[in-house]
């Protein structure tokens, strides 16, 4: 592990997953590479929702996804649809709007409807990160609101060098990120889901396996 600025932010490699479970444990912030862009996130704590939201500048009634574990949605309300969905694109660059009825996730993850949003991510860091760490983690893109995403570790520390709570934030150098659509959103909250994203996964695809979907949000 090395500076990589004088901000503070720390680099660490992919590789040493159980220092940075330790670091995440401990309520430490983390940019990570996903199968998207590079991630900003750390333990789905109300702390640590708090930290992200004074370091991206992101205001308070637009809620954070979290990645799970394979096995870390059993808490959430599935419909049919959500889980066949999930089964058939997990792990994968779907995420699913689903409700949380026992408030597992904290305010700014849950928003005020009860929903949060859940992604499986199929990065081979995320998932080896799982095996140590099998909790849920916080994703947002690793810039400040309105910026643009970052793709490689120099453009994560450029982008949130001077940001508040960097002292905190280790980036996991995963190398620069090939081009890609960002997941494709959709609302299993109803019987009848709802596509309120259009990303890597096409809704022809989705079309193809569930006999009903709407592709505009409900009024």
């Amino acid at each position: 592990m090395r500076p990589s600025n004088p901000s503070g932010i720390r680099r660490i490699r992919s590789s040493r997953v159980r220092d940075i479970g330790a670091h995440l444990e401990s309520g430490g912030l983390l940019a990570y590479p996903t199968e998207t862009v590079y991630g900003l996130g750390g333990a789905a704590t109300p702390e640590v929702v708090r930290r992200l939201r004074q370091m991206k500048g992101r205001e308070a009634g637009r809620p954070f996804l979290v990645l799970i574990p394979e096995s870390g949605g059993g808490s959430l309300a599935w419909t049919p649809a959500g889980r066949k969905l999930a089964q058939h694109f997990w792990p994968g660059p779907l995420t699913l709007v689903l409700r949380d009825p026992e408030s597992r996730f904290p305010p700014g993850i849950r928003d005020e409807q009860g929903r949060v949003a859940v992604r499986v991510s199929p990065h081979p860091f995320i998932r080896n990160l799982a095996d140590v760490w099998p909790h849920p983690l916080v994703s947002t893109s690793a810039n400040p609101s309105g910026g643009e995403p970052a793709m490689e570790p120099d453009e994560v520390a450029t982008a949130l060098a001077d940001r508040p709570g960097v002292d905190r934030l280790w980036i996991v150098d995963g190398g620069r990120l090939p081009p890609s659509s960002p997941s494709t959103l959709v609302d299993c909250t109803e019987s009848i889901p709802t596509v309120l994203r259009v990303g890597a996964v096409p809704v022809e695809r989705l079309r193809a396996l569930l006999d009903e979907i709407r592709t505009e949000p409900r009024a």
